[in-house]
């Protein structure tokens, strides 16, 4: 642009500004007003080198204790998960994540996150406190 144009035309050829998909603005905005909502713990799913994922981590992290997985199977049990750290940079496992008694967890995943895997994650936090899909589809 400035060999064509000159450096004193340059910013009427060219412009720049921060942006974001309107998916990834859409999951943040969404977890803004979750984290507004008293939760015990936030899962958060999808990919460890996913900016924006990420960022929802960070979100969390800031509020509430936060587990940044990539799928159900990291849920081992409820009284070990393996999750990323952003901070370390590795997975970690945390031990009694999943308190005992009534619970209330948000849960988020990044933009590109296929729906099957947030469902899996549902299905596993029922699971581990011995709650099946049948009786949840009973109860609606």
């Amino acid at each position: 642009m400035a060999q064509k144009y000159g450096e004193a035309e340059i910013d009427k050829h060219f412009r720049f500004f921060d942006t974001i998909c309107g998916a990834t603005q859409d999951r943040q905005d969404a977890l803004e007003k979750l984290l507004h909502n008293p939760l015990d713990l936030l899962l958060v799913i999808g990919g460890y080198n996913s900016s924006n994922t990420s960022h929802l981590a960070e979100m969390g992290e800031a509020k509430l204790p936060t587990y940044f997985i990539k799928n159900a199977a990291k849920m081992e049990s409820d009284k070990l998960i393996r999750h990323y750290d952003q901070h370390k940079h590795e997975e970690v496992e945390t031990r009694d994540w999943l308190p005992s008694g009534k619970v209330t967890v948000g849960i988020t995943a990044g933009a590109s996150c296929p729906n099957n895997l947030i469902e899996d994650a549902i299905r596993k936090l029922f699971d581990l406190r011995g709650i099946s899909v049948q009786q949840l589809l009973a109860v609606g």
